[in-house]
C-alpha cells in the first residue's frame, strides 16, 4: 500500500536572463525558493526530512552548498540530472520517499545558473549522451547551421505539417497565447504581449520556428515542500494541501529510434506511455482536466504534446488551437504561466515550477490568471535522452479550501 502524498508549499524565484543579476549566485536563489516554500507551508526547516535538488549545470554536491544557506540539519541531500526534465525528477523522487514511508516531509527543489546562447554539451572526451538520438536525426534529415536542439524540434513540426495539413500559423498562435499569458506572472522573464505577425516575422531560428517560438535560458530557482496525510493534518495544512494523484515517470521506448520519425525521436511516445498511465493511476480521463503545464521549449513541441497528452486526436492539433481550446475560454487553458516560451527555462528549475503554478491554480491564488473552477490540472516535464514526467493534482482537501477561501473572503470584504 503506498501513501497519498500532498504539496502544502511551494516558492519561486524570478526566472531571469542569465546573468541579470551578478551579485545572484545558484545558493541564494535556491535559498530564497526554499525559504518562500517554507513559509507557504508554515513549517520550519528542522521538519524537512529529505531533500532532492534537481540542477544540469554545475559541479557535484551543488545541492548541499545551496541548502547549507538555508540550514544544516544533517538530512540526506540527493542531486538529480536529467537534462530538462530534472526539476520533475526531483519532485518524483521526494514523492517516493513520501509515499513509501520512507520518510513523512521531503523537499523537492530546482535551480540553474545559466551562460546565454544554445546549449551545449560540456564535454568533448566522451560520448554525448544524445548519441543515438543524433545519429538518427543525421541520417534523417543532416544537420544544418542551427541549434541542435531547434532543429530537432523543428523537423518534429515540419513532419506534423505534411502528416497532418497543420500550418505555420498553428505554431505561431501557440506562441502568441503563451507571450499573452506572461503578461499576469510576475515571475516570468518575459511579460511582452506580440502579435501573430510579430512572431510569424520574427528572426527565423529553423525551419518555420522563429525566435519568439523558441524558449529562452534563465537563472532561477523554484521549491516545493511535500508530505504525508499525518503530516498534513498534524500541522493543519489542509486548507492549502494539494495532492499529487499520480506522478510517472518515463523514457524512451524502443519507438523513438525505430520508426524514423522526428515527432518520435522527441519524446512523442514516453509522453503518451506517460499520460496514460497517469490517467489510470489517477482514476481520470483527459476530459477531467482543466489546466496543464505543459513543456513548450519549442512552439512545435506544445503542438504535438497536445496529441501525446490525448488533449486532442493524433492529427487534430490545429483544429484544437483554431477553436481555442488551449486558452481561456476554450476546454483547456495550457501554460497559464506562459510556459518556458515566456516565463524562462531554467532547466533545474522549470519542472518544480510547473508544480508551483498547478498548486497556484488549485488553490485559487494565481492571481489575474486564474482559471475559473480549476479542481483538476496536469504537468508535462521531458528532457531529451531521455526522460519524461506527467503528473496530476488536485486538492487534497477540497471542503477545507472552499472553508478557507471564503473566511478570507469575508476577511477581504470586512477589509
Amino acid at each position: 500500500m503506498t501513501r497519498k502524498v500532498y504539496v502544502v508549499g511551494v516558492g519561486m524565484t524570478d526566472f531571469v536572463k542569465p546573468g541579470a543579476n551578478r551579485l545572484l549566485d545558484y545558493p541564494q536563489m535556491v535559498k530564497e525558493a526554499v525559504t518562500k516554500a517554507l513559509a507557504d507551508a508554515k513549517i520550519d526547516y528542522t521538519a524537512v526530512e529529505h531533500a532532492s535538488v534537481g540542477f544540469v549545470y554545475g559541479d557535484s554536491a551543488c545541492g548541499q552548498k545551496a541548502l547549507y544557506e538555508v540550514g544544516m540539519t544533517g538530512i540526506p541531500v540527493v542531486n538529480v540530472n536529467n537534462n530538462c526534465a530534472t526539476g520533475s525528477s526531483a519532485l518524483y523522487l521526494s514523492k517516493k520517499m513520501v509515499e513509501g514511508g520512507l520518510c513523512e516531509c521531503a523537499l523537492a527543489v530546482g535551480f540553474e545558473k545559466m551562460q546565454r546562447g544554445s546549449l551545449t554539451s560540456k564535454f568533448s572526451d566522451r560520448i554525448n549522451p544524445m548519441q543515438t538520438h543524433l545519429d538518427i536525426f543525421y541520417e534523417l534529415f543532416g544537420m544544418a547551421q542551427a541549434p541542435v536542439t531547434a532543429q530537432m524540434f523543428g523537423m518534429a513540426g515540419k513532419e506534423h505539417m505534411t502528416k497532418y495539413g497543420t500550418k505555420p500559423e498553428h505554431f505561431a498562435k501557440i506562441a502568441y497565447k503563451n507571450h499573452k499569458h506572461s503578461i499576469n506572472n510576475p515571475h516570468a522573464q518575459f511579460r511582452e504581449e506580440y502579435s501573430l505577425e510579430d512572431i510569424l516575422t520574427a528572426t527565423p531560428i529553423f525551419e518555420n520556428l522563429t525566435k519568439y517560438q523558441c524558449c529562452p535560458t534563465s537563472d532561477g530557482a523554484a521549491a516545493a515542500i511535500l508530505c504525508s496525510e499525518e503530516f498534513v493534518i498534524k500541522h493543519n495544512l489542509q486548507a492549502q494541501a494539494v495532492e499529487i494523484t499520480a506522478l510517472v515517470m518515463k523514457t524512451d521506448p524502443p519507438s523513438a529510434f525505430q520508426e524514423k520519425s522526428a515527432i518520435k525521436l522527441v519524446g512523442f511516445d514516453m509522453t503518451k506511455n506517460a499520460a496514460e498511465e497517469a490517467y489510470r493511476v489517477a482514476g481520470v480521463s483527459p476530459t477531467d482536466i482543466q489546466v496543464v503545464e505543459l513543456h513548450d521549449c519549442f512552439s512545435s513541441n506544445e503542438l504535438i504534446t497536445y496529441e501525446a497528452l490525448g488533449l486532442c486526436p493524433i492529427g487534430k492539433a490545429g483544429e484544437f488551437i483554431d477553436r481555442g481550446d488551449n486558452t481561456y475560454g476554450g476546454k483547456y487553458v495550457i501554460n497559464p504561466s506562459g510556459g518556458l516560451l515566456s516565463k524562462g527555462h531554467p532547466l533545474g528549475a522549470t519542472g518544480v515550477a510547473q508544480c508551483s503554478e498547478l498548486c497556484w491554480q488549485l488553490r485559487g491564488e494565481a492571481g489575474a490568471r486564474q482559471v475559473p473552477g480549476c479542481k483538476l490540472a496536469l504537468q508535462q516535464n521531458i528532457g531529451l535522452g531521455g526522460a519524461v514526467v506527467v503528473g496530476i493534482y488536485k486538492l487534497g482537501f477540497p471542503q477545507a479550501n472552499a472553508a478557507a477561501g471564503s473566511s478570507a473572503g469575508r476577511l477581504q470584504a470586512k477589509l
